[in-house]
């Protein structure tokens, strides 16, 4: 009776073991894609585009609704004062006050860039998510402090990219950096996230600075000053909102 208890004992800590050992790929996913939004929130944020010719800094609020609503407008510097973006689910539109032009970003220029930063119009408005628009699976790392998933487009998805490695802290789950491969298997870009800080109730990268490898001595920095995860106003995001002048 004593050996059959061990025996429970012993399996009994094997399988919890195992269990803690594998990760919940679809959580990890789910918290990522989540990560800077909520129900609804709202951003304050410093956008830093360096190349080897110039320099800017935009100034930048961001609204969101779950993650299919955004709106995002442009306070500084002065001549892209009023620029602003909306999406709604799978449609997006540009507003451009100097010509007073609104204009309808086609799904094939999702993964063109946000005004002229490394960003894509679809990593600051995220159209797709990790979640549901790549199939995933654990992969080797280099270290043993972080997850490594491969991320590969469904069929369906809208997307440049043949390959992204995510990689996530197991202890905190935030994500340390993002790698982009091309179809053949050559890293274009990485994303790094930085400088934890606390919003709200949560623990969130205040920095996320994005190189891509194919454009010598380009770099695009976002740094988050501001994030509340407060109810937004669904008058927000609308047509109205987006051609209001500042």
């Amino acid at each position: 009776m004593k050996n059959m208890f061990l025996m429970m004992l012993i399996t009994l800590t094997l399988s919890v073991s195992a269990t803690e050992g594998k990760p919940d790929i679809k959580k990890i996913l789910d918290n990522v894609d989540r990560l800077y939004r909520s129900e609804h929130s709202f951003a304050t944020l410093e956008m830093r585009i360096e190349t080897p010719d110039w320099k800017r800094t935009l100034d930048i609020n961001v609204w969101a609704s779950g993650i299919d609503k955004t709106f995002i407008r442009i306070l500084s510097p002065q001549k892209d004062k009023g620029v602003a973006t909306l999406r709604i689910q799978n449609d997006m539109w540009n507003f451009f006050p100097k010509i007073d032009k609104t204009m309808k970003v086609p799904p094939s220029m999702m993964m063109g860039s946000w005004m002229g930063s490394d960003f894509t119009n679809d990593d600051l408005v995220k159209e797709s998510t990790f979640l549901k628009d790549y199939d995933s699976k654990l992969s080797e790392g280099s270290d043993k402090d972080n997850f490594y998933i491969d991320l590969r487009p469904k069929a369906q998805t809208a997307t440049v990219w043949d390959k992204i490695i995510l990689i996530v802290n197991k202890t905190t789950s935030i994500p340390v950096r993002q790698e982009y491969y091309d179809d053949k298997g050559t890293k274009i870009r990485e994303i790094v996230f930085k400088d934890i800080k606390k919003f709200g109730n949560r623990n969130i990268p205040a920095v996320m600075e994005l190189t891509p490898f194919n454009k010598a001595g380009h770099k695009t920095t976002i740094e988050y000053k501001e994030l509340k995860f407060d109810k937004v106003e669904e008058s927000i995001f609308s047509q109205i909102n987006l051609q209001k002048r500042i």
